[in-house]
Order: structure tokens, then C-alpha cells, then sequence
């Protein structure tokens, strides 16, 4: 069956996805989504040991993460599987890998390897700690990051301890950052003509989440601790206890916090001299929280988005998953794209987060079975039948 390309943004592109698990998968999805011919180089079955560490085939993580792919199987352990890869990196722009640092170097697979057979090739290798450094070899995991990062720090409950954010925020961060710096390169590479190496790990793009917060250490010196739900300086800007539930109310200022005391009739915390400015309130926060959650403890949720929205004061539920996704602006944005899988049927994915109004992605079609389209891709390549026989027989696909 002919590839039907998610959208015309990229087509012009071909991706080598030599990645797996997430930071590697999340890199690629953002040229799937939008288009790109992205072949995803898998093991034969039984070569690779760890070849199950994206989770089952079926499951929820692989399908989202391995839509409007093509599918081969290349066996990298073997010379003719490596020099398969190469006659194919001959054909694209871009290869994405998320080895250990040293194993493309032991493949032959680096950047200046790929660069003799492509000059313009651009390669992005995502890593735990970057590729080189006292910590290249150590093996990287999305928590292990969040830790090392400073993420940990300054998540939870003061006194309680580290806290995971509920996500693979490090994964998700570092697979995005490599599809900007791929962007980039692709971008520079019409000027010059040349690819380059594109690099991003877990540690670094948890740090640079930390945003305000590392800013606050390198700028003034001050190490941010745990504050809970409360925003570390701007206050009130936390999760508050209703009638019937908790909502998130953000109201930063003095402009703002005027404002929330009208909708709440309040004016009475106005007068009060440890609320007087954005400081005092900050480091009050215990005293103005209770006096709050008083407040907003008399009337539901409901009631209360209502006021505050009035009053412009920015504010909103705290939503479990299932209804996020009931959500009616949730569902206006099409957080979610249906697609029809094989034996699945039809699921639902998480949709593309960037929208084009011109040349929009869209999730065309469900990830590929293993190898599907390995005898498309090397009759693309110049491979006859004969020459598929034997490379099957030699289980080098």
C-alpha cells in the first residue's frame, strides 16, 4: 500500500529512525506527524535482547509514539545490514539515534562516517548525559535526569522528600530539543550545504526546564526548595480547596490580587499589612493560603471558575485524565486523533501540539508492523528479488 504522508509540510525529507523507548521517538514523531518519509530501522526478532524496552507493540506508549512511520528490519550486528544503512543514508536528510554514545562509533554509524557517504546528512544523537564527559557511558533514564537535573528538588511537598514530576518530562523535553536543533541544521544546511551533528540529552533539557528556578541559583545565588502546589515567589498562585473538589488559581500582582479579593469579597485581606505586596504574600504563604482556602471552601469548584474568569482572574479545575479529555475546549483543539489500526481498530492518540493552518500534521496512519516495509524500501534502494531472498536467508532482514 502506497505511504500516505501526514501532511505536505515536510515531505520533501526522509528520516532514518534508529531510536527506541521515548526521548529518540518523540524527536521523530514531530517530522512524522508533519510528513516526512520516516523509516524506522527495527532488529530481525531475536537479534536485539532489549528490543522490548519501547513496551509491547500493541500498547498505548508504542502506538502513540510510532505513528506515520514505514517500518524495515536491518540487522546492524552484520557488515551487509550496516552498509544497507549506509546506502540508505545515502537517500535522507536526517538520522536519529539514542545509542549508548560509544555504539554508533563501534557500527560505523557516527557523524563522520554518515557525512563520507552523505555530506549532507544530519545526524542527532540523544543521550543521558551527552556524548562525552565524565558520565557519557552511564546509561540514562528519564528519572535519573529529573534528579540529577534539579527537577526532584523542587517538586512536592516541603519536608516530604524528592518527587517525580507525573511524567517523563526529561524524555520529552530532550527528544523536542533535538527536533528543534534538527530544524535548525536543516535550516542552516540551505545556506551551506552541509548537515552536522545534532546533540541533546536528558540532563541538559531537565535543566533547562528548570528555567526561573536555575536562574534564581545562577543569577542571585539562591537555591529554590520545595513549596508544593504554591509558585515559589508569586503568590497567590496555587491549588485551593473548594466545596467539592480543588481549583488552580493563578493570581500574580497586585493588580491581580485585587482583583481575586473582589470576586471572592474579600476586601478585608486587602488591609492586612503581611499581604500588603508580592514579597510579603510570598513569604506568608502559609497565613494567606489558610485564609483563602476558607473562602473558597464555602462554594464548588464551579461556581467559583465562574467568578474568577468574570473577574479575570486566571484560574481552572484540576482535571484526572479522563476529564481532560471531556474537556470542551480540550475536544475543540482535537487534543486527540483518531486512527485505524490493523487488529485494534479505531484509537485514539494524542495529537500533534503545533498547528499549521496551511500545512497541518495530522495522524495518518497507525505505527507499521515490524518490518513491513522492509522489501519496499530496499526495491527503493535498487535491491531485486534475488538479492532479498538472500539477505533474508543470511538474516540480514
Amino acid at each position: 500500500m502506497p505511504r500516505v504522508a501526514a501532511s505536505t509540510a515536510l515531505a520533501r525529507f526522509r528520516v532514518i529512525d534508529l531510536s527506541r523507548v521515548r526521548a529518540g521517538p518523540t524527536c521523530v514523531k514531530q517530522f512524522a506527524d508533519f510528513g516526512a518519509d520516516v523509516i524506522k530501522v527495527e532488529s530481525p526478532p531475536g537479534v536485539d535482547p532489549n528490543e522490548d524496552m519501547g513496551g509491547p507493540r500493541g500498547g498505548s506508549d508504542f502506538q502513540n509514539l510510532h505513528r506515520n512511520k514505514r517500518s524495515i528490519t536491518l540487522n546492524l550486528k552484520l557488515a551487509e545490514g550496516r552498509a544497507i544503512l549506509l546506502a540508505l543514508a545515502k537517500t535522507a536528510d536526517v538520522v536519529v539515534e539514542n545509542f549508548r554514545p560509544d555504539v554508533k562509533f563501534r557500527l560505523g554509524l557516527d557523524y563522520d562516517s554518515l557525512k563520507a557517504v552523505n555530506p549532507r546528512i544530519v545526524l542527532a544523537s540523544i543521550s543521558g548525559f551527552g556524548q562525552d564527559g565524565p558520565y557519557r557511558d552511564r546509561p540514562g533514564f528519564d528519572q535519573i535526569a529529573q534528579g540529577m537535573s534539579g527537577l526532584m528538588s523542587v517538586t512536592g511537598q516541603p519536608g516530604q522528600g524528592p518527587m517525580r514530576t507525573g511524567a517523563a518530562i526529561a524524555d520529552v523535553s530532550a527528544g523536542l530539543f533535538a527536533a528543534l536543533g534538527i530544524m535548525t541544521a536543516l535550516l542552516e544546511r540551505e545556506q551551506s550545504g552541509e548537515g552536522q551533528w545534532v546533540q541533546s540529552s536528558l540532563l541538559q533539557s531537565g535543566i533547562a526546564l528548570m528555567d526561573f528556578q536555575a536562574a534564581r541559583y545562577l543569577v542571585e545565588g539562591e537555591v529554590p526548595g520545595q513549596v508544593g502546589n504554591d509558585h515559589p515567589t508569586s503568590m497567590p498562585t496555587s491549588a485551593y480547596r473548594t466545596a467539592d473538589g480543588y481549583i488552580n488559581v493563578g493570581a500574580s500582582g497586585d493588580g491581580m490580587w485585587v482583583r481575586l479579593c473582589g470576586a471572592m469579597g474579600r476586601a478585608d485581606l486587602l488591609e492586612r499589612d503581611e499581604f500588603r505586596d508580592q514579597p510579603a504574600r510570598a513569604r506568608n504563604r502559609a497565613a494567606l493560603n489558610a485564609a483563602l482556602n476558607e473562602t473558597f471552601g464555602t462554594k464548588p469548584s464551579a461556581a467559583w471558575i465562574a467568578l474568577l474568569n468574570e473577574a479575570g482572574v486566571p484560574c481552572g479545575p484540576i482535571y484526572a485524565v479522563d476529564e481532560v479529555f471531556g474537556d470542551p475546549q480540550v475536544r475543540h483543539l482535537e487534543a486527540a486523533a483518531a486512527v485505524e489500526h490493523p487488529t485494534l481498530g479505531t484509537i485514539r492518540l494524542v495529537n500533534q501540539a503545533v498547528k499549521l493552518t496551511r500545512t497541518p500534521a495530522s495522524v495518518a496512519a497507525a505505527p507499521p508492523e515490524r518490518g513491513e516495509h522492509t522489501e519496499e524500501v530496499l526495491r527503493e534502494l535498487g535491491y531485486g528479488a534475488p538479492d532479498i531472498v538472500r539477505l533474508r536467508a543470511a538474516r540480514v532482514i
